[in-house]
């Protein structure tokens, strides 16, 4: 009995510790970030085939790479996350993962995934991931309780995947590549604002400054939202007229993105958290949608 007992113990802390490694990459958002990557690593025309092994040994490194930089940002900002509601049971930020433990599997991760990326794919690829690696971590994190334009520096980071991806299989960075990180770039502006109308009192308290506007949730900020959506709008031709999709994603992108301009209207006139609710789940469907639809018009 005592064994069996020691043994459910055991699994109920493995699997507890493999819970705090995957809240420790933010594994949803890093997810998201190699699965633009891998998107546009098949976009790129010298792919022309599915193979399964590149794809996986792409989505490995990049996620190593991804979760370690999410890793510093946690052990960076253990205080302040430890005093928002949706961060504080963060594994650094609650004491379950003492801050050494986390810097070890940060070095281990970055090391693991540029290696990855260097030898089976280009040192391109790698140094563009170490880049963005380098730009989220430490200029991104610290300048975030400093000014509002880290929003705009985080947006560099948040948009490079497409272009390791694009690296990874092209071998250079070509028109191609560029249209995809400014689709991703302008994308996450009405996505983090909305974020962070809704968890504006959490993050004010924390000290961090991440709204286009001072006094926070204004229509300004809501402005801001359009603003960015209507500049989608032709960034989201760009695959068209560079040649890199035929016109079935054509009329899907531009369906997306007036969808994405509508509902950053819808906050601008209600001012609620549910119209910037509304922004974020419509930013959550409209990479995945637009990348899909740009692969699919390849295939």
């Amino acid at each position: 009995m005592e064994q069996v007992t020691v043994k459910q113990q055991s699994s109920l802390n493995i699997a507890g510790k493999v819970r705090d490694y995957m809240m420790l990459i933010k594994f949803s958002l890093s997810f998201m970030v190699v699965f633009s990557s891998v998107i546009s690593y098949l976009l790129a025309p010298k792919v022309v085939q599915f193979d399964w092994l590149h794809i996986i040994l792409l989505f490995v490194g990049g996620l190593l790479v991804t979760g370690s930089a999410n890793t510093v940002n946690q052990i960076v900002e253990k205080d302040t996350d430890a005093m928002m509601a949706r961060t504080a049971k963060r594994p650094v930020a609650s004491g379950r993962m003492q801050p050494a433990e986390a810097w070890a599997f940060a070095v281990i991760a970055v090391a693991a995934g540029l290696f990855i990326l260097g030898y089976c794919f280009n040192w391109l690829s790698a140094g563009l991931a170490l880049f963005s690696w380098f730009v989220y971590a430490y200029m991104y994190t610290p300048l975030k309780k400093v000014s509002a334009v880290s929003v705009l520096l985080g947006a560099v980071p948040g948009a490079l995947p497409c272009l390791i991806g694009w690296a990874a299989g092209q071998d250079e960075l070509s028109a191609g590549g560029w249209v995809l990180f400014a689709i991703q770039f302008f994308w996450q502006f009405p996505h983090f604002w909305a974020i962070a109308w809704i968890a504006h009192k959490d993050y004010t308290n924390a000290g961090f400054k991440l709204m286009p506007s001072v006094e926070g949730p204004t229509k300004y900020s809501a402005i801001q939202s359009i603003i960015y959506s209507l500049v989608l709008i032709p960034v989201g031709t760009l695959p068209y007229l560079v040649g890199m999709s035929g016109m079935m994603s054509f009329w899907i992108v531009l369906a997306a993105n007036l969808f994405m301009l509508w509902q950053s209207v819808r906050l601008y006139r209600e001012m609620e958290k549910k119209a910037a609710r509304r922004v974020m789940f419509t930013s959550y469907i409209y990479l995945p949608i637009v990348l899909l639809a740009l692969l699919a018009d390849k295939l």
